[in-house]
């Protein structure tokens, strides 16, 4: 058994390991931790508390993937829930569809009674105000039904605020492996942004047979790259965990134009092996348990020139 986090994952991955410890299944585990972390108000990139768009929206997105049946469940731009997470579950479980956005994925989460929350705090409205106040006119703010955003959210789009996508990768004592990510994206994105959390394969990817990964950061390059995918795939043909995301970050120092930052790749193998390592000018650690750790523990990730 394994479990696999980023360091916003903080708040969760105790529970998602008590709960493997116990014989819970990986997916099961991975819900009950995100849960955590969409509660938490520290952590101000996934669920409540979180920074909003550009219009002052918190928009959610999550996805979960179950690495036995490779059946998925995602939602993108939800607004107004508390658990984004298990709504995507709930996708999983109930439609056949694999993904719901925007107005759909809200109808959806209401039919299922999901909790509602407001997740705009008092602390996230101001900051996202003053903000506004320094690049927006009131000309501007006072008609945003009408109002060009392409100018201001290249102004005021704050990649570096989010840095938190909480994403966690398991293994259970049935070998069953699985993976799951919510987030709120970028700070001040432009209204209905998806990125890489939600799209199953560039976000995250999980299969049984191989293992799993999932990315943080830079969503924009992974869709481009497919990398979550793309490092089982490379799993799939032979390479260890390691050499798998190397071979992945290679295929995102590839691109050309766009937005070019920092990413990180989190994999584990289905042989209970991991790594995490990230591409750019970025500090990442994250968290880890196995059956042979008294409690999971805080790591540095490895950096890639």
């Amino acid at each position: 058994m394994i479990l696999l986090t980023n360091d916003a994952g903080r708040s969760g991955v105790q529970e998602s390991a008590r709960l493997l410890q116990q014989g819970t299944a990986a997916l099961d585990a991975i819900e009950a931790g995100i849960r955590l972390v969409e509660a938490d108000p520290t952590v101000r990139s996934v669920g409540y508390n979180s920074w909003p768009n550009i219009l002052g929206e918190v928009e959610l997105d999550a996805a979960v993937m179950d690495g036995t049946t490779l059946r998925t469940g995602a939602v993108g731009a939800l607004v107004g829930f508390h658990h984004p997470v298990s709504v995507a579950r709930q996708v999983l479980e109930r439609l056949p569809h694999e993904i719901l956005v925007g107005a759909g994925a809200a109808r959806f989460a209401a039919e299922i009674a999901a909790e509602r929350i407001d997740n705009l705090t008092a602390s996230s409205r101001a900051a996202w105000e003053q903000v506004l106040a320094v690049h927006a006119s009131a000309e501007l703010r006072a008609d945003w039904e009408h109002a060009p955003l392409t100018a201001l959210c290249q102004r005021v789009t704050d990649p570096q605020l989010q840095k938190g996508t909480t994403v966690f990768l398991a293994q259970d004592h049935a070998s069953a492996v699985a993976s799951g990510v919510s987030t709120s994206g970028w700070a001040w994105k432009y209204p209905g942004r998806l990125g890489d959390s939600p799209i199953i394969g560039a976000g995250s990817y999980a299969d049984s047979a191989y293992g799993a990964a999932a990315c943080t950061h830079t969503g924009e390059m992974t869709i481009r790259a497919c990398t979550a995918r793309s490092v089982v795939l490379y799993m799939k043909m032979g390479l260890t965990v390691e050499q798998a995301v190397l071979e992945a970050i290679r295929d995102l120092h590839r691109l050309r134009g766009g937005l070019i930052q920092g990413v990180a790749v989190h994999a584990i193998d289905a042989s209970g092996n991991f790594t995490v390592a990230t591409t750019g000018d970025i500090e990442v650690e994250y968290w880890v348990w196995t059956e042979g750790l008294a409690a999971p523990e805080r790591r540095h990730a490895t950096r890639v020139p």
